[in-house]
């Protein structure tokens, strides 16, 4: 199927399901024939076919022997969205560390992975990356066994070419190369803060960089949080103004594990402020390439014009979480990480670096994109529809506009933690809302990813956690 072919069935899919959200088509009516949308569309018969069958991998349609397809679907019925975060002034002494452990030790025996921080390696373009990686020994200086202190150069060339998406326009010389996004953050906190320090975050927040700020010995600071728009700016303006914020950590879109996304607006008004208060902003966009809509979202750095934001990101939940290529626009910040990435890593992996750049230099990587793109979406709305069959009446879920993230908020009488301990037994692992914070909160809340191959088998473990849910509700 041609490029173009593939935006006309999927343009024509997305105006169906605009219709199902909008209650124009209601659940039960019946669609247009294959052929009427050939007519009214001026479009083949494959591609009108290809558009019903879109529809239906995203769980909105059905297929009825000898009858057409009909709505089984729609959007409004989803639950409730989560409600806005209000976390504590302060951090709890209560450390999830526990938890942590407990779920990195049962990984292995789980066989329904909701838990996963990156997509199945099904979903990954594994041969051809291979074939990048074949190419780089090929062509790196010794095979690429010495350092690369500066970076490799054709994949700094590649990421700058990429920032025009987000509205950017870094040079080369101005990104430094990191094993991964979690080493980008890390060199950025401790270029900018020390010992003592007062962090900002949003509240859920991911596990890693929680503990990460606690292990530097910063004092976490976790703010109020919308379950679509992010970071409750006037909160964030209130923190700047009354406590001393020595840098805020901000993932501006589709949060993990909320799956919230700033508003372009809200972005800028984010900008504005640090500006106001001098106050330098680590930003993780380490989703931004995984939208679902028609354009990928902005950034703060796309409203930068001081140098206060370090924009940090990675391929790992794109292409490959292993070769540990992430990478960091530091800003006016540029020699302090450059240094302290020299401090605790001298150089990143040369070979598995050169691979990704080779990889980016056509059109693999967007082609690979939009098909990953749409595997999410459609796992999204699965996801979405048995957590509505299944799960309690009152529960509630996040309604992302990327990434591969749900946040599920149960009634507080369901702990996530005890609800873990019962699907571990049956093999089925998610993560509780408990390890996303630094207080003794989210405990009825837990996360699921959905970057999975979506099956029965699927469906099935989503119905279980559900009835189990149910029994710790009736209880």
């Amino acid at each position: 199927m041609t490029k173009q072919k593939e935006l006309l069935y999927q343009q024509i899919a997305n105006d169906l399901e605009h219709q199902i959200s909008k209650s124009i088509l209601k659940i039960g009516d019946k669609l247009p024939s294959l052929r009427t949308i050939c007519v009214e569309k001026g479009v083949s018969l494959s591609t009108a076919t290809q558009s019903y069958l879109e529809l239906e991998s995203r769980g909105l349609i059905e297929s009825r022997s000898r009858s057409g397809y009909f709505v089984s679907y729609s959007h409004g019925q989803f639950k409730e969205v989560p409600s806005v975060t209000k976390p504590l002034k302060t951090s709890s002494s209560d450390d999830p560390q526990a938890v942590i452990d407990v779920l990195i030790k049962n990984a292995s025996k789980a066989k329904v992975l909701l838990s996963s921080g990156v997509p199945s390696v099904a979903l990954l373009p594994v041969a051809r990356l291979n074939k990048a990686m074949t190419q780089a020994m090929r062509e790196l200086p010794d095979s690429g066994i010495n350092y690369e202190r500066l970076g490799n150069l054709k994949l700094r060339q590649q990421i700058a070419r990429r920032s025009s998406f987000w509205g950017g326009e870094l040079h080369p010389d101005e990104i430094v190369t990191t094993a991964g996004c979690m080493d980008a953050l890390a060199f950025c906190v401790q270029s900018v803060a020390q010992r003592g320090d007062t962090i900002a975050v949003e509240s859920p927040l991911y596990f890693g960089i929680m503990q990460l700020a606690r292990n530097l010995g910063l004092h976490v600071m976790e703010l109020p949080t919308h379950p679509v728009t992010g970071v409750e700016i006037d909160a964030l303006e209130k923190a700047m103004r009354v406590n001393k914020i020595k840098v805020c950590l901000l993932v501006t879109n589709f949060n993990n594990p909320f799956g919230s996304c700033m508003p372009a607006s809200h972005k800028k008004a984010v900008v504005e402020l640090l500006e106001k208060y001098n106050v330098p902003l680590i930003e993780d966009d380490l989703y931004g390439d995984l939208y679902f809509g028609n354009h990928r979202p902005l950034t703060c750095k796309s409203f930068d014009e001081s140098g206060l934001v370090m924009y940090c990101s990675s391929f790992s939940k794109t292409l490959a979480a292993g070769y540990r290529v992430g990478w960091v626009a530091p800003g006016k910040f540029l020699d302090k990480v450059s240094r302290t990435k020299n401090y605790h890593s001298i150089s990143c992996n040369a070979l598995a670096h050169a691979a990704v750049a080779n990889f980016l230099e056509n059109e693999r990587y967007d082609s690979h994109l939009r098909t990953l793109r749409q595997t999410l979406y459609r796992n999204t709305l699965q996801f979405q529809r048995c957590i509505n069959d299944y799960f309690p009446a009152e529960t509630r879920v996040s309604q992302p506009q990327g990434g591969f993230h749900l946040w599920v908020e149960f009634d507080k009488k369901v702990d996530t933690i005890d609800l873990y301990n019962k699907a571990i037994q049956h093999k089925i692992s998610f993560t509780p809302g408990r390890l996303y914070t630094l207080q003794n909160q989210y405990n009825n809340c837990l996360r699921l990813s959905t970057g999975v191959i979506w099956n029965n088998k699927m469906e099935e473990a989503l119905q279980l956690v559900g009835k189990l849910a149910n029994r710790l509700c009736a209880a």
